[in-house]
């Protein structure tokens, strides 16, 4: 990734368990390709299944 690069310019994907959109970190360079979540709690909570109904906070 280039230096110099503003925030909005950044890539950015859709995280696969609560579907908000996140933008590229320098941490994640190696492996931007197989990234899916936005963060821990969305990667332990995985993504929904079509067969399960979505989750509702209360």
């Amino acid at each position: 990734m280039p230096r110099g690069l503003k925030k909005e310019n950044l890539p950015q994907k859709r995280c696969a368990a609560c579907g908000l959109p996140f933008a590229w970190r320098k941490k994640w360079a190696r492996d931007w390709e197989q990234v899916r979540f936005c963060s821990d709690r969305c990667r332990r909570a995985g993504a929904p299944r079509a067969d399960q109904p979505a989750r509702v906070s209360s």
